[in-house]
């Protein structure tokens, strides 16, 4: 009886503990859960809060900066944390839109700008840093067409489809997407001539860029206006562009940017004057860029600077631009050396 008796209390002491063991690992396991869910949440929130301000506070302080080589050693620490931040927040539609303009933005000024201004002394590097610059533009776009899915899931097929149904459910709050997608793309089609495939999604290029300027003409004050001054220089009346139409583009940009900006004069100077020929008119805008004063509106100083650089550049290239009085003045040389002999 006692054995029995002690082993009864053996049994029971054994019971509470394992009942105790139990109850202090499920604890436990609430415990770790509970961290593990909070973990995930407060990471998330401050991935997301972080991602907040870099897609709303900085632009400002980049676009005013007096110092452009200061913006270009600080920019892509900026795009790559950009894509960091997306590892975590990859449907952040702040961040995808950033990262695209951001490409855009610096490809031209530090990839692209450079690499063009030494082509009559260094092909080879040129070449190179055009080839790099189409694959920082497509990677803009690939930024900026994940922006789009986010509101119109499957609009990347459609587009190669039929792009202009594709873009006419896009709603004018897009309008940043819209552009910086078309902008990312038609900048990796000018430097990529030579890619046949790429050169075959104008028409979608077009289509985003077009529909943009339908929903909203006035955003980017003139942004999409100072595009199209670039894109119908290079298309014929019968394709929907043409010369006219790139003079009224120019004078709408103009008007909406309000005299801040000067992107709209070189713009201009550097197709329709040089497709026409108008050395003139040419030099006259670029001289007016260069008097502009860039510290009379601070929110467009760093582009506005970026843009006497190229003037300058371009001022200085003139002579591999305007070739057909050149051309006359030869012709006339040549005449009078005949008529002497």
């Amino acid at each position: 009886m006692l054995r029995r008796f002690l082993t009864s209390l053996r049994r029971e002491a054994w019971r509470k503990r394992t009942i105790k063991y139990n109850s202090a690992v499920q604890f436990f396991l609430f415990v770790v859960l509970f961290s593990f869910c909070c973990g995930c949440s407060i990471k998330r929130l401050a991935v997301n809060s972080l991602a907040n301000a870099l897609t709303e506070g900085t632009a400002s302080v980049y676009a005013s900066d007096n110092d452009p080589e200061l913006v270009g050693e600080a920019l892509p620490f900026a795009l790559k944390t950009i894509e960091v931040l997306l590892q975590s927040a990859p449907n952040h539609k702040g961040l995808l839109i950033s990262a695209a303009s951001g490409f855009v933005q610096y490809t031209h000024a530090y990839v692209l700008q450079p690499a063009n201004a030494i082509e009559s002394t260094d092909l080879e590097t040129t070449r190179a840093g055009r080839e790099r610059a189409a694959r920082l533009f497509l990677r803009a776009r690939d930024y900026g067409l994940r922006a789009l899915e986010l509101t119109y899931p499957g609009i990347s097929q459609n587009l190669i489809k039929d792009p202009v149904a594709a873009v006419s459910i896009i709603h004018r709050e897009d309008v940043p997407a819209l552009y910086w997608t078309g902008a990312a793309w038609g900048s990796a089609i000018s430097v990529s001539k030579d890619n046949m495939a790429l050169v075959g999604d104008l028409n979608i290029m077009a289509a985003l860029m077009e529909r943009a300027l339908q929903l909203d003409e006035s955003w980017g004050e003139g942004a999409i206006h100072e595009f199209f001054i670039v894109f119908d220089a290079g298309r014929t009346p019968g394709e929907g562009g043409g010369i006219a139409k790139a003079e009224e583009h120019f004078k709408r940009a103009m008007e909406l940017n309000g005299g801040r900006s000067i992107g709209p004069l070189l713009a201009f100077a550097e197709t329709v004057c040089v497709r026409q020929q108008d050395r003139q008119q040419f030099v006259v805008l670029l001289n007016q860029a260069l008097a502009f004063d860039v510290n009379q509106h601070p929110q467009k100083r760093l582009v506005n600077i970026l843009n006497q650089r190229k003037a300058k550049q371009l001022l200085e290239h003139i002579e591999e631009l305007f070739y057909f009085e050149e051309m006359e003045a030869r012709e006339t040389s040549m005449q009078s050396e005949s008529t002497h002999d």
